[in-house]
Formats: C-alpha cells, structure tokens, sequence
C-alpha cells in the first residue's frame, strides 16, 4: 500500500490555482532556494530529537525505537519545533495512503472545484499523485500540480495524463544566477516550460521577482514571456521576507519587493507578448 508523507493538507484555498480548492502539500524537495518560504518541508525528519524539549504543549516524545513521534491532538501548531529544526524539516508529518487523503478530499468536495498537490515538490512523489489523481477525477474535480520544474514529465507521461494543469515556478535563468539562488540545475525547468507548452497543461508560470536585481529579473522575464505568449498565466510575484530563513534576509534583504518596481516586469512581460501577466 502506497504511502507518502504529507506535510499538511488545507482543505479551501482560493490561492493555489483557480477557483476554491482542497491543496495537499508533500514533503521532500530537491531545491535549496535561498529565499525558500516553507524550509521545513525541504527535508524528512532524521529524528535528531532537537525539537523534543521545546514543545511547550509536549506534543513531541521519543518512541520506542528512539525516533520522533508527534501527538496531533496535543500540538497547539505554535512551530516552535520547526524553527528549533536544523536540518529544514518538521516532525509533523503524516505518512498517509491514498485512500486517507481521499477522506480528507471528500469532506471539502462539496465546497471545491479540485486538488492542487504541492510541497516541498509533490513530483517526489509521482506514483502516488497519479493513483490520487485517478480517484479524485472520479469525484468530478480537477487536479493541479504545483510544480519547481525538477521532475521530467516527458519522461513519464503517466502523470499528466490524469492531470489537468500544471503550475510550474520558473525562478531563474540565467546560470549564475540560478547557481547561487537555487543550487540545482535549471536545464530541467526550462524542459519542462517548452514541453508543458506544448502539451497544452501549463496552467500558469511563476516568477519571483527580487528587489534590484534588475539584470536578473529581466532575463528570467523576457526568456519566459517569450514563449508562452497568451497561453498561460504568468505570475510576477514580490520577494517577501517573511517567514525565510534568516541567512536569506541577510543575503536578500529585510524589505520585500516595491509593486511599482514588480509592475516594471509585469510591463515588461505584456510588452512581450504575456498578456496575462500581472503582479501579486
């Protein structure tokens, strides 16, 4: 029996892709984007145990095999033990089977227009999104991946073929940049942008935009508007600080992105082709 771990399961979200949706988020990534926004899912728990002492509710004990277990009915989600983590994890992860995620699907479906799976990167976890996938079409809803672009869906059509869209984050282009931002290859993201074009399951790209990189920012911006012309939504997001790590505040900076300045690259994008780009 399949089961995969997930870190947490929102059941109405008007922000991951149209419409209101059930939004499942899997632990587990490959990227160690600097300005990440949730470093706790990056890795799985290696049950250190430097979170135990510091939950003030005593949510988190060890078990008998010495690894960590966390009570759910006792925690008061303070995250008191993610930011003690060192290692850009959570120990709040449930191991779940399908058929569990269904039942947290079925209470919202009434209320919702689909599923968007996300993480970490939920492409970790491909087998178990296409069975999920394949029991929530039979629901009537739709299903979306939000997507960092790592996972080569040429490679296994499998995936999108119970799949509806894709949301797909293109954060950088050029090497340097990426190299420094990302600290993983960017020749599968841009695979991916051309092949999910073309297969008509891009549902909308992403962009981050960070205050005075303007070189950076344009080329990221330009590459992308290029190609998708009206085809899809382009999001040019604003970098804002909260909640990343602190060595990025350092790095990045403490402010978050001027709109006037983000309004710039959504100009840009329009300029170029993007229509349906716009900023947030």
């Amino acid at each position: 029996m399949k089961r995969a771990p997930v870190n947490k399961i929102i059941p109405f979200s008007n922000v991951d892709g149209p419409g209101n949706r059930t939004s499942v988020f899997f632990q587990g990534c490959p990227f160690d984007c600097l300005f990440c926004h949730n470093p706790e899912t990056i890795h799985l728990c290696c049950d250190c145990g430097a979170c135990v002492d510091q939950c003030p509710a005593k949510a988190l004990r060890r078990d008998a095999e010495g690894r960590v277990a966390w009570d759910s009915g006792l925690c008061v989600q303070c995250d008191a033990c993610i930011r003690r983590c060192p290692h850009d994890a959570s120990p709040k992860i449930r191991w779940m089977t399908v058929e569990e995620v269904l039942g947290e699907i079925r209470r919202s479906a009434p209320y919702i227009g689909g599923v968007t799976t996300s993480g970490g990167e939920c492409t970790l976890r491909n087998d178990f999104l296409i069975e999920l996938f394949t029991e929530v079409q039979k629901l009537g809803k739709t299903c979306l991946i939000d997507s960092n672009g790592s996972f080569d869906f040429e490679a296994d059509p499998r995936v999108l073929a119970v799949c509806d869209g894709v949301m797909l984050d293109v954060k950088a282009v050029s090497p340097a940049w990426n190299d420094w931002l990302i600290s993983y290859p960017r020749d599968q993201v841009l695979k991916n942008l051309d092949y999910l074009l073309e297969a008509g399951k891009l549902q909308e790209v992403r962009t981050v935009i960070f205050p005075d990189r303007d070189a950076e920012n344009e080329t990221t911006v330009r590459y992308v508007a290029e190609r998708i012309g009206d085809r899809c939504d382009y999001k040019i997001i604003r970098y804002r600080p909260y909640g990343v790590r602190e060595r990025c505040q350092k790095v990045l900076g403490e402010y978050e992105t001027d709109a006037a300045y983000a309004q710039r690259f959504a100009d840009l994008a329009q300029s170029l082709g993007a229509g349906r780009a716009f900023v947030v």
